[in-house]
């Protein structure tokens, strides 16, 4: 089998934990950023749970960082 290759725009929008859990960030973070308050714009600090109907698609593209 020869080896896979990883999805380079999935690599920087989803972090693996050690448990197997992709995590993702919320989008939309640099988008009129004066106008948010402070409040919202803390709430796009967090790295969030993949939705799982997702995870199998995410999992193609990153083959070698989930388990």
């Amino acid at each position: 089998m020869p080896k896979l290759k990883t999805h380079k725009g999935a690599k920087r929008r989803f972090h693996v934990t050690g448990s197997g859990k992709i995590m993702r960030l919320k989008g939309g973070k640099s988008h009129m950023r004066r106008r948010k308050a402070k409040r919202a714009k803390r709430l796009y600090d967090k790295k969030l749970p993949l939705h799982p109907s997702d995870r199998r698609r995410v999992k193609k593209l990153l083959p070698y960082g989930t388990k």
